[in-house]
C-alpha cells in the first residue's frame, strides 16, 4: 500500500482528478488537492478524504503560472514534506472547434503553459525530493493515440503540448530510473461529463452511443490504472504511454460525430 506517501493531483476538485484523489486516499496517501476556481468542491473533497483517515490539503494554483507552481510545491513541503506522487491531471482545453489560425497568441501561450510547460515545471520542482528519498511516481495525462503524434484538427495547440509530454515522459523515465522514480502517461478515452467521477459499476449497464456493444468509460477506469502505476511493486513499469479507451480511437470517433453534427446543421 501507499501509507504515508504524499500525493499531489492537479485539477483534482472535480472529474478524473477527483476520482484519482479518492483512489490514492484509499491506498493510504495523504492527498493535496489542486484547484483554480472550484474552491467549494476542493474543500468538500478534502473533508471526504480526511474521513478516510488520511490527511488532505486544498491548494489553489493555476498550473499555467510558474509562480503558482512554485508556491504550491512550497506550501505542501512546509505543511507535510516533499511530494512522493505527482499526477499531472490539470490542463486547459478549448472545446470550441477552431483551426490554428483562429487562435490568439495569448491563447496559444496559455494552452502550452497549462499543458506542457507547467507540467515540466512541476516535474522539476518535485524531482529533488523524490531523488533524495529514492522513490517517486510521476503520471502525465495525454489523449488517445498521443504517442503516434497524429494531427488533431481543431485541437492543434492542445495536441502539440500533449505530444510533447510523450517525449518528456520517456526521457524522464530513463533519466530517473536509477533513483527509484517512475514516469508514465495515461491517455483516457472520450469519458464524458459526470461519468468522469463515476465507478465502473455505475456505467456497467449503459451502452456507448458511438460504440454499440461496449459500456462508456468511467473515472474509476482511469483512477485504477493510476493507482496501479503508483504501487511500490510497479517499479518496473516506466516510460509507458497507456491507453484507457476501451480499445477505440477517440480522435476518429469525435471527428465522425462532428461531421454528423455539421451535416445535420447544413440540412
Amino acid at each position: 500500500m501507499l501509507h504515508g506517501k504524499i500525493a499531489l493531483i492537479t485539477g483534482s476538485a472535480k472529474g478524473l482528478g477527483k476520482r484519482t484523489a479518492l483512489a490514492l486516499a484509499d491506498l493510504g496517501c495523504d492527498v493535496a488537492i489542486n484547484y483554480v476556481n472550484s474552491e467549494n468542491e476542493a474543500y468538500e473533497l478534502a473533508d471526504r478524504i480526511q474521513a478516510k483517515g488520511v490527511r488532505a490539503l486544498a491548494v489553489r494554483a493555476d498550473i499555467a503560472s510558474r509562480d503558482d507552481n512554485v508556491r504550491m510545491i512550497e506550501t505542501i513541503a512546509q505543511t507535510w514534506g516533499h511530494v512522493d506522487i505527482l499526477v499531472n491531471n490539470a490542463g486547459p482545453f478549448v472545446r470550441e472547434r477552431r483551426t490554428f489560425d483562429e487562435y490568439g497568441l495569448d491563447e496559444i501561450d496559455y494552452m502550452m503553459r497549462g499543458n506542457l510547460l507547467g507540467v515540466m515545471q512541476l516535474d522539476r520542482l518535485v524531482l529533488p525530493g523524490m531523488r533524495s528519498s529514492r522513490w517517486g511516481r510521476i503520471i502525465h495525462f495525454g489523449f488517445g493515440r498521443a504517442s503516434e503524434a497524429r494531427g488533431w484538427p481543431h485541437r492543434a495547440a492542445y495536441a502539440a503540448a500533449k505530444v510533447g509530454l510523450v517525449s518528456l515522459t520517456k526521457t524522464l523515465a530513463e533519466e530517473q530510473a536509477a533513483f527509484g522514480v517512475t514516469v508514465n502517461m495515461v491517455c483516457p478515452g472520450d469519458i464524458r461529463g459526470i461519468n468522469k467521477e463515476k465507478g465502473i459499476a455505475e456505467v456497467a449497464h449503459l451502452s456507448d452511443e458511438e460504440f454499440p456493444g461496449i459500456r462508456p468509460g468511467s473515472g474509476e477506469d482511469v483512477a485504477r490504472v493510476i493507482a496501479f502505476l503508483c504501487m511500490p511493486q510497479s517499479d518496473f513499469l516506466t516510460g509507458n504511454v497507456m491507453e484507457v479507451s476501451g480499445g477505440f480511437d477517440p480522435i476518429r470517433s469525435i471527428a465522425a460525430q462532428q461531421r454528423q453534427n455539421d451535416a445535420r446543421r447544413s440540412n
